[in-house]
């Protein structure tokens, strides 16, 4: 009987984790998950070892360690709390993938962790690319990792570029739902609650990410994402709106042709093939029928209304620091709209504003980004204060 693969998933609370522990249920005898972390949630968490029972549970705040500790009682899970419990996790010698999903920033360190002990990465963490895209390669290229794409539109590409490496690419093609906001003027958008940017028309994700898509800053991470993974450069890279989803994302090479990877909208099929590639095995989950789909659409973004995408291509053209800082900036204005201390046009506002007064480095190490990250996200603060 062939071994089982180890899989540790960093941030296993969130909606990639959760629907990769599905995916591993489902595949017991493929996989088996070495090690989970979650954030805050110690009850999804306690129920997730209750389930799978891990060898290793970690929770970010260490203030939960003892609720955790109780409420894991009795399992064969050691429980662990804090940054550096994450960061050993990921380098468990046992671990032959680890999932990255934590949300933002915070999923950095412990993916260099993982890579600096040669440990192939499922990316759904897209800021570890936004933020250090360069330093997060080339380390990948020194200890032999790959870093399998686990969003939808990065594994659609990954999957269109199989058999295809040696032909060169004239384009990249990342599709985008539009959000909810889609068909609104630039006057409607000044009036937008938290209530309906939380209500994406496609996929059930994270209230972080939700507000990402409505913006369309998500896109925008996945233009930066997309350069570093691919090794394409930001004019090489469309967005098109699709509202349907359903064609993932697309490549057209130099001769014209263009592959498009389509599916129902379902994130557990691009974690099942990052899990498995680059084999395809069966699954119960839904397939597609286009006999039900109706018209396919397709139009481009308006890079004017929302502004988060457009300063995404300004952030990459730019280079050094500035996609850190976009990050960062990004990551407070989103907290203060969902608590309610900005309006949603002024989480764009807020970014530029940003932008403009962090400084600016032009090949940043390492310390520089953590640095970057401090003082923009400083800056930031003081435009959420009314």
């Amino acid at each position: 009987m062939q071994e089982r693969r180890k899989i540790c998933i960093l941030g296993s609370t969130g909606s990639i984790g959760t629907q990769a522990l599905e995916v591993i249920c489902n595949l017991q005898h493929l996989f088996e998950p070495v090690a989970i972390a979650a954030g805050k949630n110690i009850a999804l968490l306690a129920e997730q070892c209750h389930k799978v029972k891990p060898k290793y549970a970690v929770i970010a705040d260490e203030s939960l360690y003892l609720q955790l500790k109780d409420l894991c009682k009795g399992l064969p899970t050691e429980i662990m709390a804090g940054r550096d419990a994450i960061n050993f996790i990921a380098a468990l010698p046992e671990n032959d993938l680890v999932l990255a999903a934590m949300v933002g920033y915070a999923g950095l360190e412990p993916a260099i962790h993982a890579i600096k002990a040669g440990k192939d990465i499922a990316l759904a963490n897209k800021e570890s690319l936004v933020v250090a895209g360069e330093i997060v390669t080339e380390l990948c290229r020194q200890n032999s990792c790959k870093l399998l794409p686990v969003d939808s539109e990065h594994s659609a590409i990954f999957q269109c570029l199989q058999g295809n490496y040696q032909n060169q690419i004239e384009k990249l093609i990342l599709t985008a739902s539009g959000g909810p906001f889609r068909t609104y003027t630039a006057e409607m958008l000044q009036n937008i609650r938290k209530e309906d940017a939380l209500k994406h028309p496609k996929w059930k994700m994270g209230a972080k990410i939700t507000i990402d898509s409505a913006t369309m800053m998500n896109k925008g991470f996945e233009v930066i994402e997309a350069r570093w993974l691919f090794n394409v450069p930001y004019n090489k890279i469309d967005v098109l709106v699709h509202p349907q989803s359903i064609v993932h994302s697309m490549v057209q090479f130099t001769d014209g042709a263009v592959m498009a990877q389509m599916g129902v909208p379902d994130m557990k099929l691009p974690i099942q093939y990052a899990f498995c590639y680059p084999n395809r095995v069966q699954n119960p989950y839904p397939r597609l029928d286009l006999t039900t789909v109706g018209q396919l659409e397709f139009e481009k973004p308006d890079r004017n209304k929302f502004k988060c995408l457009d300063l995404a291509y300004t952030a990459l053209e730019k280079g050094g620091n500035y996609p850190c800082v976009l990050n960062a900036a990004n990551e407070v204005a989103v907290s203060a709209f969902l608590n309610d201390q900005i309006s949603f046009t002024e989480i764009g506002d807020i970014i530029e504003t940003t932008l403009h007064k962090t400084s600016y480095i032009n090949k940043p190490t390492y310390q520089d980004y953590v640095e970057s990250d401090k003082e923009a996200r400083s800056i930031a603060l003081q435009f959420t204060k009314k």
